[in-house]
């Protein structure tokens, strides 16, 4: 059987490139030989845009997952770039945490989906997209996951508010999901010409050490322009800094994924 991993993507904070690196990160990976399955649970539906999916194509996705009303091989959808599926989220999403929340196994429901049957076991990696916030929607999908990628962006709030996620790392480890490890932190929107940069991504790495990737995610304008033409960076301009930075960071990931006892 396929070792499939899983992993959250997920930063309370909005803004922070973190639908950005769900993209760009599952693309690369493909590139790099990897099947790749990106969950798009925010409500906002960024991931789903940002790979050419219509409002109109996505009347089953992840609110009817959530909702048991469909299994994961119903709601998988492919994409232009080959190996990567996307489960998209509905407009219904929105409201997803307030009909849940007095469900049984209300944070549980993304795990047992991806549990039931073998849709999602042909891929390498699952990528979660989670909403900008640390409610039920982004519980499931930590619950979920086998580890979690943080995307900090390389501004002076970013470190203030990444306590708050390592907390809820923490208390889901200790009550729902015991397996779950922080996979790293990734910087992002980094300006050279801003000491601003450079002084966050000296906090970041002198407080969370190693577990802080080693490649930065620069400020980019093709980064910017290529989810309004429904593509990855990396397939918009692949030559672009913004895409050389993936490619990179998911050489730099498939390396740490063969570390021994992988995430910290």
């Amino acid at each position: 059987m396929r070792d499939r991993r899983i992993l959250a993507i997920a930063n309370q904070k909005g803004g922070v490139g973190k639908t950005t690196t769900a993209i760009n990160l599952a693309t690369a990976l493909t590139a790099a030989g990897q099947s790749v399955l990106l969950i798009d649970l925010d409500p906002q539906g960024n991931a789903s845009t940002g790979l050419g999916l219509g409002r109109e194509e996505r009347a089953n996705g992840t609110y009817s997952l959530l909702s048991q009303e469909t299994t994961a091989a119903e709601v998988i959808r492919s994409t232009s770039v080959k190996n990567l599926g996307i489960v998209p989220a509905e407009t219904d999403l929105a409201g997803a945490e307030i009909e849940l929340v007095n469900e049984e196994r209300r944070e549980f429901r993304l795990r047992d989906a991806l549990r039931t049957g073998d849709a999602t076991i042909r891929y390498d990696y699952v990528l979660i997209d989670c909403p900008p916030s640390l409610g039920l929607l982004t519980l499931n999908a930590l619950v979920a996951a086998d580890a979690v990628l943080i995307p900090l962006q390389c501004e002076f709030f970013a470190l203030e508010g990444i306590s708050q996620i390592m907390r809820t790392i923490d208390l889901v480890r200790r009550g729902l999901n015991p397996g779950l490890r922080l996979q790293g932190i990734v910087l992002t929107m980094f300006d050279r010409r801003n000491n601003l940069s450079d002084l966050v991504a000296a906090d970041a790495r002198g407080f969370f050490g190693d577990q802080v990737y080693e490649t930065v995610i620069p400020r980019n304008v093709r980064i910017s322009e290529a989810p309004s033409h429904g593509k990855s960076v990396i397939v918009y301009d692949a030559r672009s800094p913004g895409a050389q930075a993936y490619v990179q960071l998911a050489d730099e990931f498939l390396r740490r994924e063969r570390r021994p006892g992988r995430a910290a």
